[in-house]
C-alpha cells in the first residue's frame, strides 16, 4: 500500500506542472493581456505565400481568393500541388497563383511539400515566407501584419489560427471547438502576456527567409509545425504570437476526416512530449535559455482531453487505493484543472458552448480513451490528409 501511495503521489505531483502552467497561461490571458504594438508604419518587406496542397480542389479556391488581394506587385503566391490526382493544380493556376507540382510514392507529408517549395524559391528568395494551408481563409490585412511583425522582431510569427464547426454543430463538435480555442488562443495569449514564445500551429506562420531555409522540413514528421517550432527555439529564434492576425478553417465534415485529423494531431503531440520535451528541459537549463524552458513547459501540456482524463484517474485511484495525503494532492490537482477550464470557458468559450453542454465534456473525453490506447499499440506515425468531402 505504501508503494502505491508513493507511486500515485509522484504521478500526481508530475501532473501538477502542466496543470499549473495551464492555469497560469489562462490567468495571464484574462488579466495580463496587452494590445500588440503596431508595426504597420514599417515598410512591408517582399513576401511569398507558400501553400502546400494535396487534393484540395474542394477548398483551395476560397483560400487563394482570400490571399491574392493582399499581395503587392513584388509578392507571389506559390502553390505546391503535392501528389495530387484531382484538379488542385489547374484551379490554382486559373486563379492566378504560381504552381509547381511534386510527386513521390513514399515521401508524402506536408513537410516534404514545404521543402520542395523552398528549394524552388532559392533562385529568387523573398524577405519573408508566409505558410498558409490550402483549406484556410486569411483575413484581410493579415499578410501585412505578419510580414511587418516578422521583420521588426527578426523572429518567426504565428497568427491566431482558429477552426470553426460546420453549421448546426453537434455537442461533440462544440466541445472540440472549445478545446481548439483553449489550445490556439487562450494558452498562446497567456504566453504572449508573459513574454514567452508560442508553439507553431501549421498555418498562418511568417518566417525570415534566412531562418526558414536553414530548417529541416523534409523529415516526414506528422506534426511538422511543432517540430519546426522546437528547432527554431533551439536556434534562439522562438516564435511569438500575433493575436491580431486571424486565419480560419473549418473542421472536416465527416467523422472519418475528423478522426484521422485528431489522431494525427494528438498522437503527434504525445510523441513530441515523449521524445522532445525531456531534452528541451535539459538544454534549456544547461544553456540558460528561458525561451526554450517556456516552450518546453507549454509542450508538456497534453491535449485537453488527455490531461483531464489523467487528473480524474489520479483522483479516483487515490480515493480508492491510497491514504489521505495522496488523496489531498490528487484533489488539488483535479480542482486546479477544473478551475483552469472554467476560467477559460468563462472568458473565451461562452459563445461556443453553454455551461450545461460543457458539463458533458468528461464523457466526451472518456470516449476518446481508445484513441490514446492506440497511441501505445498502433500509433499514427505517417502524415495523412484529412478527408473533407
Amino acid at each position: 500500500m505504501i508503494a502505491i501511495d508513493i507511486a500515485l503521489a509522484l504521478i500526481t505531483v508530475f501532473l501538477l506542472l502542466p496543470v499549473l502552467f495551464f492555469l497560469i497561461q489562462t490567468l495571464a490571458a484574462i488579466f495580463l493581456v496587452k494590445s500588440s504594438k503596431s508595426t504597420q508604419s514599417l515598410t512591408r518587406p517582399v513576401l511569398t505565400v507558400l501553400m502546400p496542397a494535396h487534393n484540395e480542389a474542394l477548398v483551395i479556391t476560397e483560400a487563394i481568393q482570400s490571399i491574392l488581394p493582399q499581395l503587392a506587385i513584388s509578392d507571389r503566391l506559390l502553390v505546391v500541388a503535392d501528389n495530387c490526382n484531382d484538379g488542385t493544380a489547374a484551379i490554382a493556376k486559373n486563379l492566378g497563383a504560381d504552381v509547381i507540382e511534386r510527386s513521390h510514392e513514399k515521401k508524402r507529408a506536408k513537410g516534404y511539400a514545404l521543402d520542395f517549395g523552398l528549394q524552388y524559391l532559392k533562385h529568387n528568395p523573398p524577405k519573408i515566407v508566409v505558410i498558409v494551408d490550402a483549406d484556410c481563409i486569411v483575413e484581410l490585412g493579415v499578410l501585412d501584419k505578419l510580414a511587418c511583425a516578422c521583420q521588426a522582431n527578426q523572429r518567426p510569427v504565428q497568427a491566431l489560427y482558429l477552426m470553426q464547426s460546420q453549421s448546426n454543430p453537434s455537442l461533440k463538435a462544440r466541445i472540440a471547438q472549445f478545446a481548439w480555442v483553449v489550445k490556439n488562443k487562450v494558452r498562446p495569449l497567456g504566453l504572449k502576456a508573459l513574454g514567452m514564445p508560442c508553439q507553431l500551429m501549421g498555418t498562418g506562420m511568417a518566417f525570415l527567409w534566412d531562418d526558414i531555409i536553414q530548417s529541416n522540413l523534409a523529415s516526414g514528421h506528422i506534426v511538422e509545425d511543432m517540430k519546426l517550432g522546437v528547432d527554431l527555439t533551439r536556434a534562439r529564434k522562438a516564435p511569438f504570437f500575433l493575436p491580431d492576425a486571424l486565419v480560419t478553417s473549418v473542421f472536416p465534415p465527416t467523422v472519418a476526416g475528423t478522426n484521422s485529423q485528431r489522431a494525427r494531431w494528438e498522437h503527434g503531440h504525445l510523441s513530441v512530449i515523449i521524445y522532445e520535451v525531456p531534452s528541451l528541459f535539459y538544454e534549456a537549463i544547461k544553456t540558460k535559455n528561458s525561451q526554450m524552458l517556456a516552450l518546453a513547459c507549454d509542450l508538456l501540456i497534453p491535449p485537453l482531453a488527455v490531461l483531464s482524463l489523467l487528473c480524474a484517474a489520479c483522483f479516483l485511484l487515490s480515493l480508492l487505493l491510497t491514504s489521505q495525503p495522496a488523496l489531498l494532492i490528487a484533489s488539488i490537482l483535479l480542482i486546479t484543472m477544473a478551475g483552469a477550464v472554467m476560467l477559460a470557458w468563462s472568458s473565451f468559450g461562452r459563445d461556443i458552448i453553454s455551461f450545461k453542454q460543457l458539463c458533458y465534456a468528461p464523457i466526451y473525453a472518456f470516449f476518446k480513451i481508445p484513441l490514446y490506447i492506440k497511441f501505445f499499440i498502433n500509433r499514427q506515425v505517417e502524415w495523412v490528409r484529412s478527408k473533407r468531402d
